[in-house]
């Protein structure tokens, strides 16, 4: 099965046991970002042009037939690199395996592989980030990380739920986050799907004006 730009951190539909497909929760657009601001937008605009051709897309898109039939792109936040920053990331030693409740009665079994500190517009904050048990036994996703995060905007321009974003694995201590590429689950599109709920440990009191916008059933817009 094709992997799809997103997959609402581990949004199964109900009646589907498992994760035979192996895919994670959203696939990364992987770049050698630099400093300039113009490529860093760039990248910026390519997640979003390919997240809306898998929401147009029948085969991997969350999108119910009548809402995706008249889908013409999802609402972002204009790109804004301030939103981006590096980050610091402190491994948790010997975590302990948790079961993170999820929108259904299905458990997603995770642990807190480390807590990443950054400073944002001058404010220091921290949050945890987590690794699947499952997907982090295959190759293929052995370096995948999962940061859920609420913050100020839900509710009103976001998701009351919060959002999410994924990572990888860094080599050394640091790690890029750009909350440009935060996305919402596809519960909030499709209610068959099963996601994650962001712990409250993850709340940012501050309003991330990045990434996707809530999704208006009335209006793509």
């Amino acid at each position: 099965m094709k992997k799809s730009l997103l997959f609402g951190t581990l949004c199964l539909f109900i009646s589907i046991l498992g994760c035979a497909d192996k895919r994670k929760y959203h696939d990364n657009i992987k770049s050698d970002i630099g400093s300039d601001n113009s490529e860093m937008v760039r990248e910026i605009l390519l997640f979003q042009n390919k997240l809306n051709e898998e929401f147009q897309n029948p085969e991997t898109s969350p999108l119910p037939d009548r809402y995706r039939k008249d889908f013409d792109g999802l609402d972002f936040f204009k790109p804004d690199t301030s939103f981006r920053v590096i980050a610091s990331m402190e491994r948790t030693a010997d975590a302990i395996p948790f079961m993170m409740p999820t929108t259904t009665d299905r458990l997603s079994e995770e642990v807190v592989y480390g807590v990443i500190n950054f400073t944002l517009k001058g404010q220091k904050y921290s949050l945890e980030v987590y690794q699947n048990l499952e997907l982090m036994q295959t190759t293929e996703y052995e370096d995948y990380l999962f940061l859920p995060f609420l913050d100020n905007t839900n509710g009103e321009e976001t998701y009351a739920g919060g959002r999410y974003l994924d990572l990888a694995i860094p080599e050394g201590n640091s790690i890029i986050l750009d909350f440009n590429k935060a996305y919402n689950p596809y519960c909030v599109y499709n209610k068959k799907y099963s996601c994650p709920i962001v712990p409250k440990s993850n709340f940012l009191n501050t309003k991330i004006m990045a990434g996707v916008k809530s999704f208006k059933q009335n209006s793509n817009k």
